[in-house]
């Protein structure tokens, strides 16, 4: 699959994206639908399922599903920042990333800086001393065919409407931290990841393949 990673970032970068991507999702989809890649999805706090197609030699491959059931259900907040860069493709549906600055502030904060230490199993979320506030400095929307990027470290927060997915290419920045945003007096907790019911992540992979044989016969369609 690192092969696959490289033929991704070059696709985008060539400009070639959505001759590229959807291909790769359908192909990797199909064979997860059909029994025959295994995939170990995890229902993330944020409101998606992740299904972790590869990772290796700090970079990675996941497909993010919003099915319009999943709920968001932080313990801190929904405002975070990335311990690694992402490179984007919306597959179907609309994301909207709001982009924060965060300005130190200890005599009047709003919120207070977390860190988020994974493993498999179990996310450790640690308070720091650092006190902030936070305002909005750019809203941005893609839909279907859009790229994105979101640079290691970077507060936002993504809101979906309904049904999306994306396929997502991540690459570690050594030394950073996942980070978000909670209460000023929130305390140190673990959050144990949730992962999804196999038959809940075949029916999300149906879905998607469904959702992406519609845009294939849409783009059929118009060529004639």
């Amino acid at each position: 699959m690192d092969t696959d990673y490289a033929e991704l970032q070059a696709a985008i970068r060539a400009g070639a994206a959505g001759q590229v991507v959807p291909r790769w999702a359908a192909a990797y989809l199909g064979a997860v639908a059909a029994g025959q890649t295994p995939v170990d999805a995890v229902r993330h706090p944020l409101g998606f399922l992740c299904l972790p197609a590869w990772r290796g030699d700090g970079l990675g491959i996941c497909v993010h599903i919003w099915t319009g059931a999943e709920r968001a259900d932080p313990t801190t907040s929904a405002i975070h920042a990335h311990s690694w860069e992402l490179t984007s493709y919306v597959l179907y549906g609309r994301v909207r990333n709001r982009i924060l600055g965060v300005t130190d502030t200890p005599a009047d904060p709003t919120h207070r800086v977390f860190e988020i230490h994974t493993d498999p199993v179990i996310d450790a979320v640690r308070h720091t001393p650092r006190l902030v506030r936070c305002h909005t400095d750019a809203v941005d929307e893609h839909g279907p065919g859009d790229v994105y990027a979101l640079p290691s470290g970077v507060f936002h927060t993504t809101v979906v409407d309904g049904h999306a997915a994306t396929v997502a290419l991540g690459r570690d920045r050594p030394g950073a931290i996942d980070l978000s945003l909670g209460g000023v007096h929130t305390t140190d907790h673990l959050v144990r990841r949730e992962h999804c019911d196999p038959e809940q992540a075949r029916r999300a992979v149906v879905a998607v393949l469904a959702n992406l044989g519609s845009l294939r016969l849409e783009d059929r369609c118009e060529k004639r």
